[in-house]
């Protein structure tokens, strides 16, 4: 079977977890529903990278990290400025959201980063937790950009 792309995914995810979302702050209250959401998506996201990494024969590196972001950015779901890309960073902005756009047209913007962009830096917790994040904004949360900055720190010998 083929790999649907993520953006139809995580689209697909939506139209589930947004009535499901919508119930647990009826139910629960709107921190609660959001901590509750935030945490399963975590743990999924952690789950995926596991998966990833596992595919890959545990042969995990910042350049088949990088490989991965085709997954990400296809169908044109991200459009971005790689600013480096090494053994040891991979710093990119991304200038347009497809996933933003989508949550946002869907009714679910104000929780778009719960269901996308914390899965970004949780991911490589499972895929390689030599590989990090940081990042100071996001398009989902209203700025003009999203600044992505990988870092891997090789595993010191024993």
């Amino acid at each position: 079977m083929a790999e649907l792309p993520t953006l139809t995914k995580r689209t697909l995810q939506a139209q589930v977890i947004g009535p499901i979302h919508a119930e647990m702050v009826a139910q629960l209250g709107q921190e609660k529903a959001d901590a509750i959401l935030d945490a399963a998506i975590r743990k999924a996201a952690i789950a995926e990278g596991r998966s990833f990494a596992a595919n890959a024969g545990g042969k995990t590196s910042m350049a088949e990290f990088i490989k991965l972001y085709e997954l990400w950015t296809a169908d044109g779901a991200l459009e971005m400025k790689v600013l480096e890309a090494t053994a040891t960073t991979f710093d990119f902005d991304i200038t347009r959201c497809r996933y933003a756009e989508t949550y946002r047209d869907m009714g679910l913007g104000r929780i778009g980063h719960l269901l996308s962009c914390n899965r970004d830096g949780t991911f490589c917790q499972g895929y390689d937790p030599n590989i990090t994040l940081e990042r100071e904004q996001t398009i989902m949360e209203g700025a003009s950009c999203c600044t992505f900055r990988y870092r891997y720190k090789a595993p010191e010998a024993p």
